[in-house]
């Protein structure tokens, strides 16, 4: 009898890797928690707040879709319940307070694309990120700074966080934050 089970459910889980998208995502498999990947509950596991949606800070969008590729606007290190990280990493913040700072842009990019998108089991792929650091001349470790985002990516998408990236160092940026970082994801149809 406990052959039989494990080969039902064996079979359930190989039909869903396999069955198009808007199955996997439907609200019928939602509703019996059947859906290939949790990642609100991982959040939740992980013990992170995830602050509200940012607004736009002047003429733009958060979100741009084209097909199934959402660009992501820049994202600024808003905690939930607290002050934008301000200052020039260097100078203001060091490598370990920066990171912080970019942990804190990933979970205001993950709000954002759930505002955007509903549901975060629609993301695909963390295609590419851009991440910007406010840094002195000196400071020349800017792709360990942006590490802190890519480790949450990865913490809360698993391997569909794992991304190619970029890490650029300037003078400053909007509103003098230490960091901001941009990306593109690629995502799963909107079930209907």
């Amino acid at each position: 009898l406990l052959f039989l089970l494990f080969a039902l459910i064996n079979n359930m889980l190989r039909i869903l890797r396999l069955s198009p998208p808007l199955l996997r995502h439907s609200p019928a498999l939602t509703a019996i928690g059947l859906r290939k990947v949790h990642v609100e509950k991982r959040i939740e596991e992980l013990g992170y707040k995830l602050p509200a949606p940012p607004k736009s800070q002047a003429n733009y969008v958060q979100c741009n879709q084209v097909g199934n590729i959402v660009y992501v606007a820049g994202q600024l290190p808003q905690p939930a319940d607290g002050e934008l990280v301000r200052g020039i990493v260097g100078r203001d913040l060091d490598l370990k307070q920066a990171q912080h700072a970019a942990h804190l842009v990933a979970l205001n990019f993950v709000s954002t694309l759930k505002n955007y998108l509903g549901d975060l089991d629609r993301v695909k792929k963390v295609v590419k990120v851009v991440g910007f650091v406010a840094s002195t001349d000196d400071f020349t470790e800017h792709h360990l700074v942006i590490n802190g985002f890519s480790d949450t990516m990865g913490e809360v998408f698993g391997t569909k966080g794992r991304h190619a990236r970029s890490a650029v160092g300037h003078h400053v940026l909007p509103l003098n934050t230490a960091v901001e970082i941009e990306a593109i994801v690629e995502v799963e149809p909107e079930s209907n």
